[in-house]
């Protein structure tokens, strides 16, 4: 008598369906994944300000070189975000 392939199984093996690519290449990933860290530090909050600070100072500069060469260049400050949980 012949063995059937399901008389084991412990050796079976699913065949696994490639995703429908369409003609496309697979997707590879490259680098890390952006994870927000478990705790924030006091140290982390001083760089992050520190950071902010010297973005806004690099951005006064860029828009007063732009305006003394003619441009038109100005800092737009985002709206404010409201901390009730209004939704617009």
């Amino acid at each position: 008598m012949t063995q059937k392939a399901n008389l084991f199984k412990g050796q079976q093996k699913k065949k696994s369906v490639p995703p429908n690519r369409h003609g496309k290449p697979s997707v590879t990933r490259k680098g890390k994944r952006f994870v927000k860290p478990a705790k924030v530090t006091k140290e982390m909050d001083v760089d992050r300000e520190l950071s902010k600070f010297i973005n806004y100072c690099n951005e006064v500069k860029a828009a007063t070189a732009a305006n003394r060469e003619g441009g038109q260049l100005s800092i737009v400050k985002p709206p404010p975000e409201s901390t009730n949980g209004e939704k617009k």
